[in-house]
């Protein structure tokens, strides 16, 4: 999927068809045994679809400094999560995404809401054919004002987070797979919480695996892109399987290397792994079950 996806954007010379999202949702939709997120096929592609579009929108007509587009973004699809009652998170991502790119094109949108149908197709096929088990849908039990207190203590988490980033104009150190992850780890139920050295350590040979790639067999040997594309995906797919662990940001990550500026990619490693730290670290210190706080009071 990756490597169609990079290979029809530079034949076509249209950078805005790579949507580096689309590697996790293949772990998580056709790669993981047992799907990531409480969501169906129809949610899948008209949130990717909805986040996608939002974002191209706030960039073409909202005139504001970026950290205030990219936390409208962030809480616009926190609103819609809850609305569908999912917690289908790769959307913040294909929200933020054209933001950080200053994507203005619709080609982004519809190149968006093209893939997810695929993978939702696939996805549907390897069900039909016994390749994986069926994706039961049960709609997440979603207490309003809960959800509402945990996106407002989200959103204000990141913003202070994200003061120093954006202002110094390092947005890397907080690159959108980044923030999905944080927004993962901050659900007290989620297993990634239990390895968060390991999801560390993930993102970060991910993105150090997409950009080396690049850097030598792009940029240094001049091969094609969806060339690197193809051996970083196959690197990490090798990497998650013997791990166990299937991280869908990690996907996501991997592919960032193929479409930020090349100037970018020395560091770009370096900041994934900063970023993940700080991440990681405030979203398991500060999003706990009032059990687990009296149970550390103790």
């Amino acid at each position: 999927m990756a490597f169609v996806m990079v290979f029809v954007a530079e034949i076509s010379h249209e950078n805005e068809i790579i949507f580096p999202e689309i590697c996790a949702l293949t772990i998580g939709a056709w790669v993981s045994e047992q799907q990531p997120w409480m969501t169906n096929k129809r949610r899948i592609f008209i949130l990717m679809s909805l986040a996608a579009l939002f974002g191209v929108l706030v960039v073409k007509y909202c005139a504001i400094p970026l950290i205030f587009q990219v936390c409208i973004c962030f809480a616009f699809t926190g609103f819609i999560l809850t609305l569908f009652k999912t917690n289908f998170v790769p959307i913040i991502s294909a929200c933020i995404l054209p933001v950080y790119l200053r994507t203005e094109s619709w080609i982004y949108p519809i190149s968006v809401s093209t893939m997810a149908l695929i993978i939702i197709i696939a996805q549907w096929l390897m069900e039909k054919y016994h390749f994986r088990p069926v994706n039961n849908f049960i709609p997440c039990d979603f207490d309003i004002k809960k959800q509402i207190i945990k996106w407002s203590k989200l959103l204000i988490v990141f913003g202070l987070i994200a003061l120093i980033p954006f202002k110094t104009h390092q947005i890397y150190f907080l690159a959108p797979p980044l923030i999905v992850m944080f927004t993962e780890l901050s659900n007290p139920k989620s297993p990634a919480r239990n390895k968060p050295f390991y999801i560390v350590g993930l993102m970060t040979f991910a993105s150090f695996t997409g950009c080396i790639l690049r850097l030598l067999l792009n940029e240094i040997l001049g091969l094609p892109l969806f060339i690197c594309t193809a051996l970083a995906c196959t690197i990490l797919f090798l990497a998650l399987d013997k791990l166990k662990i299937y991280f869908p940001p990690a996907g996501a990550i991997l592919l960032i290397p193929m479409i930020i500026d090349k100037s970018l990619l020395l560091k770009f490693p370096l900041e994934v792994f900063i970023g993940a730290i700080i991440l990681s670290f405030c979203s398991i210190i500060l999003f706990r079950e009032k059990e687990n706080i009296q149970n550390l009071l103790s």
